[in-house]
């Protein structure tokens, strides 16, 4: 397979749902999609899209197709953190963390847990 490449916001919200059901129809994704819903065909251009690019594969049942994840969501969480890491804190898990810490995106209670995280795996 390709080297997996970053999704697009809608891309990435279809993949959601379908790590989230496991699979499905454009009409069963589409009915975990919130409001406003985009367009049937949107839908369904998207995910033809997202198996294009191989993560996303099918089971065909006559004319219809039954979509299913070829990558997992943690592979493609892996990939995202890593580009964020490298991008943005030169690599740095340091500089992530005290930014988080920073922006109030961590509180006390989750700063505990890490330490707890890290003293498990020292």
């Amino acid at each position: 397979m390709n080297e997996l490449k970053e999704l697009t916001k809608a891309e990435e919200q279809i993949m959601q749902q379908l790590w989230e059901m496991g699979g499905g129809f454009v009409k069963d994704i589409m009915e975990q999609l919130p409001e406003p819903k985009p367009a049937y065909n949107t839908v369904s251009t998207i995910i033809r899209i997202l198996e294009t690019k191989g993560f996303v594969g099918h089971e065909a049942f006559g004319k219809s197709h039954r979509y299913l994840p070829k990558i997992q969501k943690e592979e493609y969480k892996k990939l995202i953190t890593g580009k964020l890491l490298h991008n943005y804190f030169n690599n740095s898990a340091t500089s992530m963390l005290s930014f988080f810490l920073e922006e109030k995106k961590m509180d006390v209670k989750e700063l505990d847990e890490i330490m707890q995280i890290i003293n498990k795996n020292r």
